[in-house]
């Protein structure tokens, strides 16, 4: 992976202007039927996208990610209780 992160500052801005039309009742706007094209290389759905934006801090305590770099990172720490898990397979397809 590169240094950083791995997108373009325009593809971020993108998704979050969308975002926050989607989540402010005084912005009109949806994420259309065309995802931004960051989220379709994150895999991530706009449902979902949303679901994530609006409740990260309800939905999550301690690591997130796919079931493979949980595994690893519970594995790193030597944590046998493996929070998240499931939660993050629904959310990150």
């Amino acid at each position: 992976m590169p240094k950083g992160l791995p997108f373009e500052l325009k593809d971020y801005l993108e998704l979050i202007d969308l975002t926050g039309r989607c989540i402010r009742e005084d912005k009109t706007g949806h994420i259309a039927q065309r995802q931004p094209e960051l989220l379709q290389r994150l895999n991530i759905s706009a449902v979902n996208w949303l679901i994530l934006t609006k409740d990260f801090r309800h939905l999550f305590h301690g690591a997130i990610g796919n079931k493979k770099a949980l595994t690893l990172y519970y594995q790193h720490h030597d944590v046998k209780r493996r929070q998240n898990v499931s939660c993050c397979e629904k959310l990150f397809a």
